[in-house]
């Protein structure tokens, strides 16, 4: 829920934009749009899908909520109905969910909810929106599961599909703006807020009053379900008061760079000490969790389209984002802070290497509007997975594959427009984009977020190499540079020291040993107050 916080025309377009992490992984991505006739918009929904055909909830029919408390998130604004979507056939299915008890429909049209399909079941925990019976906006304390396969048969043949749905009440599931993952067998419920009464952004003790109170924590459980009764385990929750003080945001599953699964909540709103988004991120795992204040996310802050590939050749971990809302966007190769945290059209990467080290780039292709709070990135389940969701890169064999969907979202017709929101300056999106992964041999310089990994700016080209390549670093003051070349297991090869290098940049052209064979290496340049990494890919 956005609480500060776009319709697209059908275009013809195959936009390509290229990625790597110094170069490593070799791919690019492409989006193309695609439009199913009479499928509405929608933004901050729910989603599940089997054989190919989505089953969607909830989410919100317009676009940013108004800042006058009777026109927020009001009831008219609420999906009402079960949409079902063959993305191929381009066909789509609707129906009411007015036969689901009067508790379930509350929840189930609710916005910004978290969700988590497990197999045939999706859960759905929380959710914001109004509720009848409390005469009044909650959010809602409620997991409910769908059985997805027979909902969608249902929902196509007309007939009933109130027996799908089951729901059991706990309070520590009232959640909205959360984010829910999974690591091996448990849940995680990361962030979020208890938003209690209706919206108004004078605060608590104006107009109608609400109640505001941010979860900071990540709360864990684990969940039996034999397709009658749900049984919950909650276990231990983490909490920080700082660092987990975040919702709206981006958690992904990712492979950590140990090999174990993980989650990494990326930025989010609001700092405790300013109404302004996060920059670090959070790393998670079955041991516990690591904020990362080395790294800042720059261009995507609030929840947007997303989805996680790895590469174990590479050992390397990319994230990619689809727009949204952000602190900052790139103006002519420079980096512009607003601090009205404006809708942007960026599409980037945040990529993390064997070493743990993170950085961020700017595709140079965009979103082709003000496109991407709140929408979904919906997988092709056809495609090798970790078990945990994440694509497994190498085993994609085709040049082109397309590996998923962006459906929905807030498009805007301006950046900044919540002070001026009167509902008609932005809209819930129907558009939908094909997303695919292009295998190429074909490699460029990243466009590297300098201001994301520290002061050096190191980067290493060409990457991969058969032979020499060139280091370039900047200096922030004059310094004795030392320049080593690992293995993929921390073992120096060898050492050069460059001494007393002026500040500004400068660059090392390094001839590879022919001895060296084929594979990945590390390049570790440390001056007299920094030291930074980057992965080397020999290959001739």
């Amino acid at each position: 829920m956005n609480f500060k916080k776009l319709k697209l025309t059908s275009i013809s377009l195959f936009i390509f934009g290229s990625l790597s992490f110094g170069q490593n992984s070799p791919f690019s991505i492409a989006i193309e749009p695609i439009n199913v006739p009479s499928l509405g918009g929608l933004q901050s929904f729910s989603f599940g899908q089997h054989n190919g055909k989505w089953l969607i909830l909830g989410g919100r029919l317009d676009g940013l909520h108004q800042r006058q408390p009777f026109a927020a998130f009001d009831v008219a604004g609420h999906n009402t109905q079960l949409i079902v979507v063959d993305p191929v056939t381009k066909q789509r299915w609707t129906a009411s969910i007015s036969s689901l008890p009067t508790a379930i429909q509350e929840q189930i049209k609710s916005t910004n909810a978290q969700f988590f399909q497990e197999e045939n079941y999706l859960y759905i925990l929380g959710g914001y929106g109004y509720s009848g019976t409390l005469n009044d906006h909650t959010t809602f304390p409620n997991l409910t599961a769908i059985d997805v396969p027979s909902t969608i048969n249902a929902v196509i043949n007309g007939t009933s599909f109130v027996t799908n749905f089951r729901q059991i009440t706990d309070n520590k599931f009232q959640v909205t703006g959360g984010r829910l993952e999974k690591i091996y067998s448990t849940y995680y419920l990361v962030g979020g807020q208890k938003f209690m009464g209706r919206y108004n952004p004078m605060g608590p003790t104006h107009g109608p009053g609400f109640t505001q109170e941010y979860t900071n924590q990540i709360r864990k459980f684990t969940l039996t379900d034999n397709g009658t009764a749900i049984t919950i385990n909650h276990l231990p929750a983490i909490t920080d008061s700082n660092e987990l003080h975040r919702r709206d945001y981006n958690a992904v599953a990712q492979i950590m760079p140990n090999g174990q699964e993980g989650i990494t909540a990326f930025s989010g709103v609001f700092q405790i000490n300013a109404d302004l988004p996060f920059l670090n991120c959070v790393n998670i795992d079955s041991s516990g969790y690591i904020p990362n204040n080395t790294f800042s996310q720059y261009y995507n802050h609030y929840h947007c389209a997303n989805f996680p590939v790895y590469s174990d050749y590479y050992k390397e971990m990319n994230t990619i984002f689809f727009g949204g809302i952000a602190q900052y966007y790139d103006n002519a190769g420079t980096l512009v802070q607003d601090n009205n945290v404006p809708f942007v059209k960026t599409i980037a990467q945040v990529s993390r290497d064997v070493a743990g080290n993170m950085a961020e780039y700017k595709l140079p292709i965009e979103m082709p509007s003000l496109l991407g709070a709140g929408s979904e990135f919906i997988p092709n389940q056809n495609l090798p997975r970790y078990h945990n969701g994440v694509l497994k890169l190498d085993s994609l064999t085709q040049d082109s594959t397309m590996v998923g969907y962006i459906y929905g979202g807030i498009s805007s017709t301006a950046p900044n427009i919540f002070l001026t929101n009167t509902g008609t300056q932005s809209s819930a999106s129907s558009q939908i984009y094909k997303v695919y992964i292009i295998k190429s041999n074909t490699y460029s310089l990243p466009q590297l977020n300098k201001h994301s990994v520290g002061t050096l700016n190191l980067l290493i080209y060409p990457n991969p190499t058969p032979n020499d390549f060139k280091i370039e670093f900047e200096l922030t003051k004059p310094s004795n540079v030392t320049i080593s070349l690992m293995s993929s297991n921390g073992k120096l090869i060898e050492k050069t020291i460059l001494k007393n290098l002026p500040q500004g940049k400068n660059a090392f052209e390094k001839q590879v040993n022919t001895e060296l064979s084929d594979g990945v290496y590390f390049v570790q340049v440390e001056t007299d107050y920094e030291k930074s990494y980057r992965k080397l890919i020999l290959k001739n």
